[in-house]
């Protein structure tokens, strides 16, 4: 980026973690207000989280086709694009008159939104460099302010008037933020020395649709990195699916408490990210996403055996806290590692995980629902499964960077 287009950290970090924002303020705020939904829209408690599953699905399909378009296109029209359809779906979520109607409107503002978010991780890696994972993480620490409030002010707002009024704030939110990235934002000077190998000696600009992800998924180092950041993102939804059920229903604790628990559960996930931008830089992405993965191996364990002997609520809360956090650094950890191999290739690589992420994260309201049995125990043993898988992943990518040090030093 040119020094006359440069824009101060302290003005931008903010900016792009209130643009990231959006989903999770969209998915969270509305959380509390789902049995008043069903129940105005007279339709059944299923319907109206199969909302949320219907939200992932269309953010997903959007950053298919959008992640391709912020290599190649100017990212701040995106942004400007993807903000003001936010926008107008919010204005038109409060009149719909059945859930058919809700279902489609959500599934277009998750579309919309995911021109705006898909440019992030690409305007954060050219400030951050290989350092990414620090960049990441402050990021996704201030936007970590969204869900653990989203919850209580829906709550709020439920109790001052009705569930309506949650998308009229997320409609006054996106068009504030919208002038804010009108004045602020400025358009990244994509890295034109750095090529990827694979594609040295073609233009990036003048890559098809369908080369620049098969960059992407040819890239074999990548590719277990962007299983596990997909895993871990399957027990992060099913948390989000699941966890209003287990709190609300199994437990039957009220509304307000069950916004100040999952505010609970936001702080622990900040925290992670405070700790990973203190070490990152010291320990490297490897090392701190190996330290999630431990401690989430141990906690989703425990979680399994208290979920199957029904153990009290505080059990609950206390496993899920250190779980949370290092599924967090997991995250973090992971997608920096993914971003740092694809310098021209951000956007695609943003689709990819995006794509794969909330495809799957998708897939947790059907699962969970396949196995319910009034316990919390699906939810555990989704959290636990999903992060053997990730824990496998990293046990491959360990023996095999170990072989390729034991080669290089033979030779």
């Amino acid at each position: 980026m040119n020094q006359k287009d440069k824009i101060s950290l302290k003005i931008l970090l903010p900016l792009l973690a209130a643009i990231m924002a959006l989903s999770p303020l969209s998915i969270d705020m509305y959380l509390p207000a789902m049995p008043v939904i069903a129940e105005q829209l007279q339709t059944s408690m299923s319907m109206v989280q199969n909302s949320l599953s219907i939200y992932l699905l269309g953010y997903a399909l959007g950053l298919v086709l959008f992640g391709p378009m912020a290599d190649k296109h100017d990212r701040r029209k995106m942004v400007l694009f993807g903000i003001s359809g936010f926008a107008v779906t919010s204005l038109m979520l409060p009149y719909v008159n059945n859930v058919e109607q809700l279902l489609v409107i959500r599934f277009i503002q998750a579309f919309v939104c995911s021109a705006a978010t898909v440019v992030i991780p690409g305007t954060i890696r050219e400030f951050y460099g290989k350092h990414t994972a620090k960049g990441l993480s402050y990021v996704s620490m201030i936007m970590m302010l969204a869900p653990m409030l989203a919850p209580s002010i829906g709550s709020v707002l439920l109790l001052i008037h009705n569930w309506q009024l949650i998308f009229y704030s997320l409609f006054t939110y996106s068009i504030i933020i919208l002038f804010f990235v009108a004045r602020y934002l400025p358009e990244v000077n994509r890295g034109t020395n750095e090529i990827e190998a694979t594609d040295a000696n073609v233009s990036p600009k003048k890559l098809s649709f369908v080369a620049r992800y098969k960059i992407v998924l040819s890239n074999k180092q990548a590719r277990l990195d962007i299983i596990s950041s997909m895993m871990v993102s399957l027990a992060f939804f099913g948390y989000l699916t699941a966890i209003p059920f287990v709190y609300l229903s199994v437990y039957g604790i009220s509304e307000f408490t069950f916004s100040l628990l999952f505010g609970i559960n936001v702080i622990a996930l900040m925290t992670a990210h405070f700790i990973n931008t203190r070490l990152v830089m010291r320990k490297g992405s490897r090392k701190m996403l190996w330290y999630g993965v431990t401690v989430a191996t141990i906690t989703s364990g425990i979680l399994v055996v208290v979920s199957y002997w029904q153990l009290p609520l505080i059990y609950i809360v206390v496993t899920i806290l250190p779980l949370m956090g290092s599924i967090s650094m997991i995250a973090v950890n992971s997608d920096a590692l993914i971003f740092i191999k694809f310098p021209q290739h951000s956007g695609t690589a943003t689709a990819v995980i995006g794509t794969l992420r909330f495809g799957i994260g998708a897939l947790a309201g059907p699962i969970l629902a396949y196995f319910y049995d009034g316990s919390a125990l699906p939810f555990s043993g989704l959290m636990f499964l999903s992060v053997l898988v990730v824990l496998a992943c990293q046990l491959i990518t360990f023996f095999r960077l170990k072989h390729e040090r034991s080669v290089d030093l033979n030779n």
